[in-house]
């Protein structure tokens, strides 16, 4: 769930400092280690980069950022509800899209680590015939295939029936379905290392999730994840069509004007991009994944191997690489989602700089946002 498209809006302005240490990230707390570094924190880098996310245009973004000496902080600009007034604070939910495909992935990983899955497994043996007819062959397709995009699977939402998305607003679908629909399509264009994003490919790992587990993805993601790192405000939403409060109301434009879409039902997202959270247990989910609290090594490693993807950058399993300048790499998982919402995100690989923003709306700057996420990266000691 990827798109890119730009809108101008004005933005109000509201942020707030929390230190904590890096070893309780995302949770409340201060020690005196944290307190000690916040005698050395340099706010500047982050003033800057929250000024300037005032210009992009976007109806109100959340904006989370560990350093190690300023520990986390979290903050926003913009208005949570355009029709309140509301400001947004940082601690808001929203919808993370494609960003859930990290999360999926390391379940995924931590199944291959315990021998219950290989990533060479291919899909026929999981889940025999489904994927059988004139183009499209389950026995070819591997698991590692599918969480990087690479397996030659259409996605789903390029069928004619998702030409409106909000035709789809209320509907509840499962994952087989959208694969089913998938499996209708034609081939997609592939980049030259066989890169073609499809949500269809997550959706097939989700059922290969519920085969082997017996638990549908949610609860994978619930046991192994969200409780483990004591992710409060993230949920596996189902059918449930609002957001838990507070809420950074989601926007996208309709006739010239940004119409209010963020009650959604995003079943048929499901492994692709349903997950419900916030900027500071992202931040926190991506700073464990880092810091070995997740993976093993190996299972890390092979997250990290990536192809070229379709726009020219590097793509692994559910893992975008940026290198913004020679040297300097950073990892993260750009999400888009039907209620107007998306995320922007980085993380250094030893999980001590991580910048997570939840952006409100689907128009905006988003050459400029991506500009001044690289600069903050590159600023925060």
């Amino acid at each position: 769930m990827r798109r890119r498209t730009t809108v101008a809006a004005a933005l109000a302005f509201t942020a707030s400092l929390t230190t904590v240490p890096a070893a309780t990230a995302g949770t409340a707390g201060t020690s005196a280690t944290a307190a000690t570094a916040a005698n050395r924190c340099d706010t500047k880098p982050i003033q800057t980069a929250v000024d300037g996310l005032r210009r992009v245009g976007a109806s109100g973004i959340t904006v989370t950022v560990k350093s190690p000496r300023c520990g986390v902080w979290n903050g926003g600009v913009g208005l949570a509800d355009l029709r309140t007034g509301c400001k947004v604070v940082g601690n808001e939910h929203g919808r993370i899209a494609s960003n859930t495909k990290t999360w999926v992935a390391t379940v995924v990983l931590q199944l291959v680590e315990e021998g219950r899955l290989k990533l060479d497994d291919t899909v026929d043996r999981h889940l025999p015939g489904l994927i059988r007819n004139e183009r499209y062959d389950g026995r070819k397709i591997t698991i590692r295939r599918l969480l990087q995009h690479t397996s030659g699977l259409p996605d789903y939402m390029d069928g004619t029936g998702w030409e409106n998305e909000d035709d789809h607003r209320w509907d509840h679908s499962t994952p087989l379905e959208t694969v089913k629909e998938a499996l209708k399509l034609p081939p997609p264009d592939r980049a030259p290392s066989g890169f073609s994003y499809s949500n269809t490919n997550y959706n097939v790992v989700s059922l290969i999730v519920a085969k082997v587990t017996g638990d549908d993805i949610g609860t994978e993601l619930e046991h192994r994840i969200i409780k483990p790192l004591g992710l409060r405000d993230t949920s596996w939403p189902g059918d449930r069509t609002t957001l838990p409060a507070p809420v950074l109301r989601g926007y996208a434009e309709r006739n010239g004007k940004l119409a209010d879409r963020t009650e959604w039902n995003v079943s048929g997202a499901d492994a692709s991009g349903a997950l419900v959270s916030t900027g500071p247990d992202v931040t926190a989910f991506w700073t464990a994944l880092w810091s070995g609290r997740l993976l093993a090594p190996a299972q890390l490693a092979e997250m990290k191997r990536t192809v070229t993807d379709d726009e020219g950058g590097r793509y692994g399993l559910a893992l975008e690489r940026y290198e913004t300048a020679p040297g300097f790499v950073t990892w993260g998982h750009s999400g888009s989602m039907e209620s107007g919402h998306k995320l922007r995100n980085a993380v250094t690989e030893d999980g001590r700089r991580a910048v997570t923003l939840l952006i409100g709306s689907e128009t905006f700057d988003e050459e400029k946002v991506d500009r001044i996420i690289a600069q903050l990266m590159a600023d925060l000691r």
